[in-house]
Parts: structure tokens; C-alpha cells; sequence
């Protein structure tokens, strides 16, 4: 990262601006151009992060897994412009973070797990009531993150 100044190693403080963020997007393999994609997600941290997503159970996220499951991502939020006098003085508050890992398609046993931590990313209750018809309907997508950094610009 070329500006040190704003990079964020603290895993914990990186978990605390992903749970801030509303959409995490999402870089797959393609031919020729990456395929990417905003996703809702969940988001769990202990010894590393996992990232959860659901999806329907064809498309080109799957697709495009089946080849390649390495995939990269990134999450911003708390943006705010700021002016200064002149054009060139303008910035941007912010906090992102960027990373990389392995998608894969969880089992049916983490499948209800996965998807109690979207929810609670976006609804803060801690269990969730899921219909089994709509569970059977998706996927439900985990990257483990290999790679991680935050960036913060507050001024």
C-alpha cells in the first residue's frame, strides 16, 4: 500500500469497519475481464475472517466458481466529500477494506449458519427463523480471506 499512513493492520479494528459496511463486492476469474458483483454478506472473525454470501444455485458467480474459486473483494463505507477552495483540494472520508481468498460452497451443515450471519449483519437478533423450501432455493457461498487490509481517511 503506497500511503502507510492511512493502512489498518488491526484485525480487529478491520472487523469493525466490515460490520459497518452494506455490501461487500466481489472479483471472479473470467476470460478476459474480472466478473465482479455487490453481494450481501455476513462476516465472522476469530483466528480469520470468513465471509458469507448466498446466491441462487446457477448463474455465473457458479459458473465462474466451478473454473476458479480464488476471488478478491472489497467493502467501503462512512464516505463524506470534503472541499477545499479549489478543485484539487477536494477529498474523501472513508473506511475499505480489500482482501482476497477462497470461495467455496458451504455444506448443508454450515448452510443455516451461514445464513443466520448475513442476517445478523443486517438485523441484529441472533437467531433467525428460516423456511426450509426457501434454504433448499440457495447456496450459500464462504470465503476464507487469505489476504486482508483496512484503509481509513478521516479528517
Amino acid at each position: 500500500m503506497r500511503r502507510k499512513d492511512r493502512a489498518i493492520t488491526n484485525k480487529e479494528e478491520i472487523f469493525e469497519i466490515m460490520k459497518k459496511c452494506s455490501s461487500c463486492t466481489v472479483a471472479f476469474f473470467n476470460k478476459n475481464y474480472p466478473y465482479v458483483v455487490p453481494m450481501n454478506f455476513g462476516v465472522q472473525y476469530h483466528d480469520r475472517f470468513e465471509l458469507y454470501f448466498h446466491c441462487a444455485k446457477s448463474g455465473t458467480k457458479l459458473k465462474l466458481l466451478e473454473t476458479n474459486g480464488n476471488v478478491g473483494f472489497e467493502m467501503n463505507c462512512e464516505q463524506k466529500l470534503i472541499l477545499g477552495e479549489e478543485s484539487c483540494d477536494a477529498t474523501m472520508e472513508y473506511e475499505s477494506v480489500c482482501g482476497n481468498g477462497t470461495m467455496t460452497i458451504v455444506n448443508a451443515d454450515e448452510k443455516v449458519r451461514g445464513l443466520n450471519l448475513i442476517m445478523e449483519h443486517y438485523d441484529q437478533k441472533t437467531q433467525h427463523i428460516f423456511d426450509e423450501k426457501e434454504i433448499e432455493m440457495v447456496h450459500v457461498v464462504k470465503i476464507e480471506v487469505n489476504e486482508i487490509v483496512g484503509k481509513r481517511l478521516k479528517k
